[in-house]
C-alpha cells in the first residue's frame, strides 16, 4: 500500500500522509447482517457515570464488523480485503468452500483477493495466510494472531504490521518473541497464522490535524505538569521532586524508585 502526500492546500493538509486505498474494496457492507453499531460509553462506566477510560469520547459513528478469532477448520478463498474503521489492520472477506458462508479474518501482508487460505491443525502446507498449531511451524518463523491454547480466540500479534516469532520448539511448549520483546511460553498445540498482520505502514501516517483524531473518538491529552496540585501530583509546573507518577500517585517508569507504602503514594 502506498503513501500519499496531500498538497498544502489548507493547514490540515499541510503535513497530512495518508495511505492510498485504491486496492481496497470499496463495497465494505458485503455481508450486512454481521455489521452492526456499537454505543459509546465515552469512556464513562455505565454504573456511576465516571470517567474510567481517560482521552475517549466523541467521535463520527463507524460500524462493527465481526471477526472471525476463532480457531476452528476452514478451507477458503479470500474474496476481497476492506478497510475497518474500528482496527488499524485490514480485514479480509473469506468465502469458506465446505460450508459455502463468509467470515472475516484479519489480513495477512501480501495475501491478495484470489488467494486460499487454510486452518487445520494436521500437518498442511505452509504459505502465506496459513493457519495451524505451533508443532507444525519451523523455528524461526513468523507468525501473527497467536492464541495461547488449542482451540482458543486469537489474543497476540492482532494490530496493524505486528508479529511474533517462533525461537524455539518443545516436545509441549514453545517460545516466541512478541512485537513487544518479551518472550513467552505457550503450547504447542497453539494456533497461529504465518506471515506478519497487514498495514505496515499504519504508523506512518500522519493526521495533519485535531480535528481528524477527534472523529476518530480520541480527546485531548493534558501534561501533569500543566495542571493544578489539586488536580495531578505533578501540578504546580513541578513534579515535586517525585519520580513520574499517575494521577493516582502510582510510578509510571521502569521500576518504581521509591518504596511501595501508602506514605510514598499520596
Amino acid at each position: 500500500m502506498k503513501l500519499k502526500k496531500l498538497k498544502p492546500i489548507t493547514n490540515g493538509t499541510r503535513h497530512q500522509v495518508n495511505l492510498q486505498k485504491s486496492l481496497l474494496s470499496k463495497r465494505n457492507d458485503f455481508v450486512k447482517n454481521s455489521i452492526k453499531g456499537l454505543k459509546s460509553s465515552g469512556g464513562r462506566s455505565s454504573q456511576t457515570g465516571r470517567t474510567t477510560v481517560w482521552h475517549k469520547g466523541g467521535g463520527n459513528k463507524s460500524k462493527f464488523r465481526e471477526i472471525n478469532f476463532s480457531s476452528e477448520y476452514y478451507n477458503a478463498v479470500v474474496v476481497t480485503v476492506m478497510y475497518d474503521s474500528k482496527r488499524s489492520a485490514f480485514i479480509s472477506l473469506n468465502f469458506d468452500l465446505d460450508r459455502k458462508t463468509f467470515f472475516r479474518t484479519i489480513t495477512t501482508n501480501f495475501v491478495f483477493t484470489g488467494a486460499r487460505v487454510v486452518c487445520d491443525s494436521n500437518p498442511i502446507d505452509l504459505f502465506l495466510g496459513s493457519r495451524t498449531i505451533l508443532d507444525n511451524i519451523p523455528t524461526g518463523s513468523i507468525v501473527h494472531s497467536l492464541s495461547t491454547k488449542s482451540n482458543t480466540n486469537t489474543i497476540y500479534a492482532r494490530s496493524a504490521g505486528s508479529f511474533c516469532q517462533l525461537i524455539q520448539k518443545g516436545s509441549n511448549v514453545c517460545k516466541l518473541r512478541l512485537p513487544s520483546g518479551k518472550i513467552i511460553e505457550v503450547s504447542s498445540g497453539a494456533f497461529a497464522t504465518i506471515g506478519s498482520v497487514a498495514n505496515f505502514q499504519h504508523n506512518q501516517v500522519i493526521l495533519g490535524k485535531a480535528g481528524r483524531n477527534r472523529h476518530k473518538g480520541v480527546r485531548p491529552t493534558v501534561r501533569g505538569v500543566a495542571m493544578n496540585p489539586v488536580d495531578h501530583p505533578h501540578g504546580g509546573r513541578t513534579n515535586g521532586g517525585r519520580p513520574s507518577v499517575t494521577p493516582w500517585g502510582i510510578p509510571t517508569k521502569g521500576k518504581p524508585t521509591v518504596r511501595k507504602n501508602k506514605k510514598n503514594y499520596v
